[in-house]
């Protein structure tokens, strides 16, 4: 191959084809099939990936030459060198293999260069051309983010990772490997690779290895010198290991000289004939991607055929009509300015029993904004846009300025809709569809019934993605929504959406509710061949009502105690700050972990200091515990600032200025679809992280108190998790303490360390206690050593001895990784499924995964277990004069006027021991503890 048509001023875009097809794959559901049956979500991504390649990289930086290269099936003379190369890689997902050869069509359809060479691996071909492009004066980028082709990088060439939209160079090479482009393979010689099956040198992992080459400069010189190293094992290993070691370096190493019969002239850019791509898109049923690039290139979409109702990759919705996949056109929405058009669209949402609404606001706190505007869809691609209290000018200092013509007065408006939106007999189907609802009833219109895609997507993908609208357009729709950015700005000039023009409101508003309704008719059909109805139904949607009206509820705020404790904790933060610098001689900033770390390790000589990457020490809490645990006093001081100031600034400060104006109150909100174990999360502000053992943590809580003549109620569930371990793992010893009302904690020291019950020592309960609720969150001997301030070994012989003495715990944690890695995803009692993509990972992600998927089954079934006496409470408590406030991990805490606590109480605690019924019976009874207060301190 000559380099006569490649060289300076050229630049050669390398495309890691065989990357792009499993990023592609891995990063959608397998729900794409074509009408036909076959599987096309790979290719859909695919083909997106590179439409998106193409059309970013304009301007300057516009390749000149393009390819992509695929791996070749088939053995590659790396296999010669070590037979046991990729011998362990699992085979391709079997809806994967029929789609290979398409995305080769895919490419030659997209009119650009494909290769790939059988004996060698794409990354192969990837270097021979970017080498000889690069010799040849050309610049060089290659598109993938596999750390093998960073050994390419540098004189000329670079790295692009698309889907982080990353740069890689020389500085970015040498971050994750410690060294320089030009010393990868030293690194990855010694390091190895277990999803490659690499052996490199056992016990040596890439932190290792770079310190081994930095020293001695490369491998050759390493391996020569090995007899000088230091530490016995580390010599030990090299020297047993050479061989295996400069086998690994051949297997690393990527030819830069294979015999490709390729002319850069064939891979010169050209643009797509419109009819080959449009055809192959067409015959692979891509609707909206079809019309996406028709568009683009300036023709008209070929019509592709809808699949008949039930069949392929597009499933009946409840009304019978099928998702369409036209292409979402934001100029065909109509704007509603009158009764008599919106009468009409009332008419088609009656006709339909269903419509997609949404609204526009003048922000994100339902709370406090106001209504701009109301947006409805009944069919994909049929959206309207209703504005109603836009306005025109930029206004006054105030804010002010008059209503733009050609709207609708919201009081007729909300008139009109009031009566189909609160009709039990039409679906209304929201995007986080508890924003709308908590919006609407400030307005007077509780909506009702309700479906929402947000929840639709977490029951069914819980731990796999973002359920947030734009991300599940993109991923399930191929279709990218107008951003919000382009209509509002941002930073200081941005503006509010009642000053955006109609016109352009219309398009982003009513795309949103199309968009809502296509991922409806896409998800509801999903939930029963996933099997995943009762988890919405039973647990995510009615969630949503529930949750609204305690959020509105709030809770009050006593303003003068928050204010009191900050001025307090100033006062204890500068004396602390005082002796800090006396014990280290010297003024400094205390809140700069850079010169702390310089004050503990270079000023005072404390031993365990490490740098990072920036050159700075590391101060974190795990280094600073671990120094005051050795008796040091300033880290020790430090910590104790550090949790002042967290206190100071997260709570007393930030509390005071989320007090509503109006209420009093502290409206809190709560993310359902935010873990994957369905624990619900507090945002705006978080409630549910404030200490509770420390004595400033509770201080914090004295400051949420009841209305006069009121009490606060918690109820608490106790040691649920251990409980539901109990029924799960199939502990017979512990079931029984549970159905005896035993200190679970004691009867636990008693079985492991031989100690009768009575008169136990407090110390040795604490110690089964620390071990009862690590386990459940597979603490190691060393994590469990750092909560009792005891040796390693000695915390590891615990944890051994309760395996021993707990069979079952250890079976369970087997079986449950097992599943996981079998199926991707572990389940709660109720269906739940949490998916666990990391489980599979090598090296320091493959502990931390295992572990969350032991944990997931029960941390999951206690969150559902509270999300359910939740669903239940309104009912129950219906006929009190009770108010649910607050959720915080296991516990619900309730205003009740004092008369009525202790038949609250006794309502409340009912409901929620007998939650899990009917749906699950658990072999263990569910206890919950009950306090009372005229602060949320007291009653908890």
């Amino acid at each position: 191959m000559g380099s006569q048509s490649i060289g300076q001023g050229h630049h050669l875009h390398l495309i890691d084809g065989s990357g792009f097809i499993f990023r592609a794959y891995h990063a959608l559901p397998p729900l794409t099939r074509k009408s036909d049956g076959l599987p096309v979500g790979a290719i859909s991504g695919f083909c997106n990936m590179l439409f998106k390649m193409v059309e970013d990289q304009k301007g300057s930086d516009a390749p000149t030459h393009v390819a992509v290269i695929f791996d070749h099936k088939g053995k590659t003379f790396r296999s010669d060198i070590y037979p046991e190369y990729k011998a362990n890689r699992p085979p391709a997902p079997e809806d994967l293999v029929p789609q290979f050869p398409l995305t080769r069509e895919a490419t030659r359809a997209f009119n650009l260069a494909c290769i790939e060479t059988e004996g060698y691996e794409a990354d192969d071909i990837i270097a021979t051309l970017a080498v000889r492009a690069r010799d040849a004066g050309a610049r060089v980028t290659v598109i993938s983010s596999d750390k093998d082709l960073m050994q390419l990088v540098g004189g000329g060439v670079e790295m692009f990772d698309a889907m982080k939209n990353k740069r890689i160079g020389v500085d970015e090479v040498e971050e994750k490997f410690g060294v320089g482009p030009d010393r990868v393979i030293d690194v990855q010689s010694l390091a190895g690779d277990s999803v490659d099956n690499v052996p490199g040198a056992p016990g040596i992992g890439i932190k290792t290895a770079a310190l081994l080459i930095n020293e001695y400069g490369d491998l050759d010189t390493l391996l020569e010198r090995a007899g000088e190293i230091k530490q016995p094992k580390r010599r030990e290993t090299l020297i047993e290991k050479a061989d295996q070691i400069r086998i690994s370096r051949d297997l690393v190493t990527l030819a830069t000289d294979m015999p490709l019969d390729v002319d850069f002239a064939d891979l010169e850019i050209k643009d797509p004939e419109p009819d080959v791509l449009l055809g192959f898109l067409a015959e692979m049923e891509f609707r909206s991607m079809t019309g996406r690039i028709a568009t683009k290139l300036g023709v008209e979409a070929p019509n592709i055929p809808e699949p008949v109702s039930g069949g392929g990759s597009t499933p009946a919705t409840n009304g019978g009509a099928v998702a369409p996949h036209a292409p979402i056109d934001p100029e065909k929405y109509e704007c509603v300015r009158d009764a008599a058009a919106l009468q009409v669209w009332i008419d088609k949402i009656k006709e339909r029993g269903h419509v997609a609404f949404d609204t526009e606001t003048t922000g994100l706190n339902e709370m406090i904004v106001d209504l701009v505007g109301i947006c409805l869809c009944v069919d994909a691609g049929e959206a309207c846009y209703i504005p109603l209290t836009h306005k025109e000018g930029e206004g006054d200092l105030f804010g002010g300025s008059d209503l733009a013509d050609g709207q609708m007065p919201l009081d007729e408006a909300l008139k009109m809709l009031k009566p189909v939106l609160e009709d039990p007999s039409i679906m209304k189907i929201g995007q986080n569809m508890k924003y709308d609802y908590k919006l609407m009833k400030r307005y007077g219109v509780t909506i009702a019934p309700v479906d929402d895609t947000m929840l639709l997507s977490y029951a069914q993908n819980g731990g796999k993605h973002n359920h947030g609208m734009d991300a599940l357009s993109e991923r399930y729709l191929d279709h990218k929504p107008i951003s919000i950015k382009t209509l509002l700005g941002t930073g200081k000039s941005a503006i509010t959406f009642d000053m955006v023009p109609i016109d352009e409101a219309v398009k982003y508003a009513a795309e949103d509710a199309d968009i809502t309704l296509r991922l409806w008719q896409l998800f509801k059909p999903q939930l029963h061949m996933e099997k995943v109805t009762r988890v919405y139904e039973g647990l995510e949607r009615p969630l949503i009502p529930v949750l609204a009206d305690m959020e509105m509820n709030g809770i009050k705020v006593d303003r003068d105690h928050l204010s009191r404790m900050s001025n307090n904790f100033a006062q204890q933060m500068a004396g602390l700050e005082a002796e800090i610098h006396e014990l280290a001689g010297q003024e400094f900033n205390v809140g700069s972990p850079k010169q702390l770390g310089e004050i503990l390790f270079d000023k005072l000589g404390l031993e365990g200091g490490k740098k990072g990457k920036t050159g700075a020490y590391s101060t974190g809490v795990d280094v600073l515990e671990d120094l005051a645990a050795e008796g040091n006093t300033l880290p020790a001081k430090v910590l104790d600032w550090r949790g002042m100031s967290k206190l100071k600034s997260t709570y007393t400060d930030a509390l005071q200025g989320h007090i509503n104006a109006e209420t009093g109150r502290v409206h809190t909100s709560y993310v359902i679809s935010g873990a994957s174990t369905g624990r619900l999360a507090s945002t705006d502000p978080n409630l549910q992280n404030i200490p509770i053992r420390t004595p400033a943590g509770r201080q914090i809580r004295e400051a949420f108190i009841a209305e006069e003549g009121n009490t606060l109620v918690a109820l608490d569930y106790s040691q649920i998790e251990l409980r539901i371990l109990a029924h799960i793992a199939k502990i017979d010893s512990l079931k029984q303490a549970f159905m005896d009302g035993h200190d679970i904690h004691a009867m636990t020291a008693s079985e492991m360390f031989h100690v009768p019950i009575e008169g136990m020592d407090p110390m040795i309960r604490r110690q089964a206690k620390a071990i009862n609720f690590g386990v459940i969150y597979g603490i190691s001997g060393f994590g469990l050593a750092r909560n009792l301030r005891i040796p390693r070994k000695e915390a590891q012989a615990f944890i051994d001895t309760y395996f021993e003495k707990f069979p079952g715990i250890r079976t369970y944690m087997d079986n449950t990784v097992a599943y996981a890695k079998e199926h991707g995803y572990v389940q709660t009692l109720f269906g739940r499924k949490i998916h666990t993509a990391e489980i599979n990972a090598k090296g320091p992600h493959a502990g931390f995964a295992k572990r969350a998927a032991i944990n997931a089954p029960i941390q999951g079934t206690a969150a559902d277990v509270i999300r359910r006496a939740m669903i239940c409470m309104p009912d129950a408590i219906a006929h009190l004069p009770a108010k649910m406030l607050l959720q915080v991990h296991d516990e619900l805490l309730f205003e009740v006027p004092k008369d009525a606590v202790d038949e609250t109480i006794s309502v409340v605690r009912d409901v929620m021991e007998n939650a899990a019924m009917p749906l699950v019976k658990l072999d263990v009874p569910l206890i919950v503890d009950a306090g009372q207060g005229a602060n949320w301190a007291e009653a908890h």
